[in-house]
């Protein structure tokens, strides 16, 4: 039984829940019990159209929107929507939830379990479709969205849909044109707190100005003069654009490849897997780009782009982007050997086997060697045609 301390005297507590046996000191605490277990969400963001139990969770997630933020860390200054944030925030300071492995502190025991999993590599949590592995719950059910292609969250403004709450929070600003986290070493603006997070750490790493952040591109590549404002950027390019080394094998065909990813999605070819689901009808693709240009053909979802010379449309950025260079005439990608330039990567890459003698295709049947695909299987059709023949 629970009482109310009412003055010198104690008043027996009649409001219960006749659904249940929990009992409750005052009548907004029952109706917040209430509303929550009938799941009734009456509070609606006019921003987002996410619904809250009650009105004080919808304020607090307002904020989230406008970008205010009422309660500081005295420690570290940093500022939350919530005194809730607050609050677990200040467990990192205590240390209250230390990794014993590592000694990272964390705000809340769930972050700390949760943490802990990237020492024992556990990955609970398996997508029933790709057999990706993760460690929450949470970030299985947002994976889950690229198969299902589903977006519950809309932009009221536009009608533009997202996978993701936070994706929706950051188109808003684009619409509202709200930029409340600035730079302290540069005064420069960002509508999201994680781009600010990424602008201090790429370009005021230990607090000197990095070059990328003037526009400056000071490392070249010498195969395509393709520009990079950090080096690490430039040898990433070159190791998987410009060089052969493929150490990922293929374990049904044997092919190889330049990163586990591209083996990943090769293999699909070989299970005939289509992951990537329409959630207005149940056609399957077997890429995304599929399902993308699936959406916009047959379901009208989506923006085509558009080229504003001939009018062609196109679901892909990049095959967008190469179109555009044909009718500019740039051909960025260079030979190194001779004058010839080129509009992709691909074909420069396709190009180069000319100077280099490699010849990576060999027929079955008489082990002669060619430079290119087509090639040996022009070659192979004439060859199987000619060993049938003197069979007979």
């Amino acid at each position: 039984m629970i009482f109310l301390h009412t003055g010198n005297s104690f008043e027996e507590n009649i409001e219960a829940d006749s659904s249940t046996t929990s009992n409750f000191c005052t009548k907004r605490s029952l109706k917040v019990h209430k509303s929550t277990n009938d799941g009734q969400k009456q509070y609606r963001c006019t921003v987002c159209d996410k619904r809250f139990t009650t009105k004080t969770y919808l304020t607090v997630h307002s904020r989230k929107h406008t970008g205010e933020h009422l309660y500081s860390c005295s420690q570290c200054e940093k500022s939350f929507s919530s005194s809730s944030g607050l609050s677990s925030h200040k467990n990192i300071h205590t240390g209250k939830y230390k990794c014993t492995e590592c000694g990272m502190c964390c705000k809340s025991s769930n972050e700390l379990a949760v943490h802990r999993r990237s020492h024992s590599g556990q990955k609970p949590f398996e997508c029933t479709v790709c057999s990706k592995r993760f460690t929450q719950p949470g970030s299985l059910v947002r994976h889950s969205r690229i198969h299902s292609g589903d977006k519950p969250y809309k932009c009221h403004l536009c009608d533009k849909a997202f996978s993701e709450s936070g994706s929706l929070n950051s188109h808003m600003t684009v619409h509202t044109g709200d930029k409340p986290y600035k730079c302290s070493l540069c005064n420069r603006s960002f509508s999201d707190s994680s781009n600010l997070q990424t602008h201090v750490h790429c370009v005021h790493r230990n607090g000197v100005m990095h070059q990328s952040h003037s526009g400056q591109k000071p490392f070249e590549c010498t195969v395509c003069s393709k520009r990079f404002p950090r080096s690490r950027y430039l040898q990433k390019h070159k190791r998987y654009v410009h060089s052969n080394r493929r150490p990922y094998q293929c374990p049904y065909c044997g092919k190889m490849f330049k990163t586990n990813r591209e083996v990943r999605l090769h293999v699909r070819v070989h299970t005939g897997a289509k992951p990537h689901s329409c959630r207005h009808c149940s056609d399957r693709f077997m890429w995304f780009s599929q399902l993308k240009r699936h959406l916009l053909e047959s379901h009208n979802e989506g923006t085509w782009l558009t080229c504003n010379i001939c009018q062609k449309k196109f679901s892909h950025g990049g095959d967008f982007k190469i179109h555009v260079r044909r009718h500019e005439g740039v051909k960025p990608y260079v030979c190194s050997e001779c004058p010839n330039r080129f509009y992709t990567a691909y074909r420069l890459k396709y190009h180069q086997l000319v100077h280099s003698g490699i010849k990576h295709f060999v027929c079955g049947f008489c082990a002669k060697s060619f430079r290119y695909k087509h090639s040996v299987l022009r070659h192979f059709k004439r060859c199987a045609s000619k060993l049938s023949f003197s069979d007979i």
